[in-house]
């Protein structure tokens, strides 16, 4: 039976391969930052009823660009075939996973009364899987133990504790677990999600008298991941309903992922039991990357970008940024758009261009002392070790040199509080707020402390002056 001119326009073909590389060089070119190698492997199915669909193998990747990536893609759709299309992220039975533009509520759980107790939850991303994890004499011991417990959860080290500072890893180490055990296990019941939003649902929980459907929630699943548990600190209710929920997954079996700025025995204000259990498994520390282990991430970074690069910027950039991974993705950015909005090739001298403002590192204030500047004097008047500095060590006579040194860096760079606990060990941000304190209030009341910071403080800026 002959078509009609309806169905003909309602199953308009596109040829696959020429739709494919035409999206991608858009995207490439209007949004550099989003693009990804597996772009390639996203299969266009045709147009029907003027929505394009785009098909995608893996889970993951299929829920990551129906949250992240519908609009750049209908934009690039619209661009490249002249039509007003709409598009749909499909997985292999051609039926995608709910996004947010497929229903007003795209919430994963509701209850009798039609209203949401639970928001979406943390976004798995593709990008943060074993394979993209650069591993280095810093984070060694946490990966490995990730992928032993991706392996064998529940049975391998349970619970799993990794804490490190602000950008160095932790939380693609978290979904790299989650993302290799839903490839063996695509049916396993996952709960990835933050402790903000823990504590947020346990109190919505509470005031609409549904705790039984939060508990059900996060006593139920196979694999509980918590990123920033640290912000349990103080909340005495919130600590102990975890304390039971840790106590069910735990006695049942079933893994148990943590991820925290601070060591268990460092988080203020948490119940002495919970340090205990957390305690009970592995706990495994992030430390900053070395500069080898910086100039593999940034290659990965690129690649997973299609970014090329000469070698030599790579090098420059790492031995410029050496914070955590968070800044040198970010440095990254910034060279990627500086060469873009220039319309030049990324060479050596034009990553000095982007990594400088007014001729000022990034991090630092013009005119004032890079941060590495003020470690190296402190380290000198005081005449201790560089390490000893950055140790955990809590001897006075290391104390007192490593919180002047994070006074100096908040008042004379543009550092944040977490950036500069990442420069010291990794420490969490309230160590640098308390530092600040203590350094401003003994200065008023301690003469010779007063004058050794004044003396550290005047020959950093003679120098930055002269230099």
């Amino acid at each position: 039976m002959k078509k009609s001119n309806k169905d003909k326009r309602n199953h308009d073909f596109i040829p696959e391969t020429t739709l494919r590389n035409d999206l991608i060089s858009y995207l490439r070119h209007h949004f550099p930052t989003t693009c990804r190698h597996w772009f390639d492997d996203i299969e266009p199915l045709g147009v029907v009823n003027g929505v394009l669909r785009l098909l995608v193998q893996e889970p993951v990747q299929l829920r990551y660009l129906q949250r992240v990536c519908n609009e750049q893609f209908t934009e690039a759709a619209q661009a490249v075939t002249g039509r007003l299309l709409s598009v749909r992220f499909v997985g292999d039975e051609l039926e995608s996973v709910p996004s947010a533009t497929d229903s007003p509520d795209n919430s994963e759980s509701s209850g009798d009364d039609g209203n949401p107790l639970f928001s979406e939850e943390m976004l798995l991303s593709p990008d943060y899987s074993f394979d993209n994890f650069i591993v280095g004499p810093g984070n060694r011991l946490a990966h490995a133990a990730a992928v032993a417990v991706a392996e064998h959860p529940g049975r391998a080290y349970n619970p799993i504790f990794i804490h490190g500072g602000v950008g160095l890893g932790k939380t693609h180490l978290l979904q790299s677990i989650c993302q290799s055990i839903l490839k063996r296990q695509p049916s396993a019941n996952i709960c990835y999600t933050s402790c903000s939003n823990f504590i947020d649902w346990y109190i919505a929980g509470v005031k609409a008298g549904r705790m039984s459907e939060f508990r059900s929630r996060f006593r139920s699943t196979d694999l509980l991941v918590i990123d920033d548990i640290h912000f349990l600190a103080k909340r005495e209710q919130s600590q102990e309903e975890f304390f039971h929920t840790f106590n069910t997954l735990y006695q049942s079996g079933r893994q148990i992922v943590l991820s925290s700025d601070a060591s268990p025995n460092d988080i203020p204000d948490l119940e002495e039991r919970l340090v205990s259990r957390f305690n009970c498994g592995l706990v495994a520390r992030v430390d900053r990357p070395c500069f080898e282990t910086r100039v593999s991430i940034l290659q990965s970074k690129a690649a997973l970008q299609r970014l090329e690069l000469p070698a030599e910027v790579p090098a420059y950039v790492a031995a410029k940024v050496d914070s955590n991974v968070r800044e040198l993705e970010g440095a990254l950015t910034r060279v990627r758009g500086f060469a873009m909005a220039s319309g030049q090739p990324i060479t050596l001298q034009l990553a000095k261009s982007a990594l400088t403002e007014e001729g000022t590192s990034i991090g630092e204030a013009p005119g004032h002392p890079s941060i590495q500047t003020i470690i190296e004097a402190v380290t000198h008047y005081y005449d201790i070790k560089l390490t000893d500095l950055l140790s955990k060590r809590r001897h006075k006579s290391i104390a007192l040199p490593r919180q002047v040194c994070m006074w100096l860096a908040r008042r004379h760079t543009r550092y944040s509080l977490e950036e500069i606990g990442g420069y010291f060990g990794g420490r969490d941000h309230t160590t640098v707020m308390h530092a600040v304190r203590q350094i401003t209030s003994k200065r008023e009341q301690d003469p010779a402390l007063a004058s050794d910071v004044e003396r550290i403080e005047r020959t950093l800026l003679d120098e930055s002056t002269s230099a």
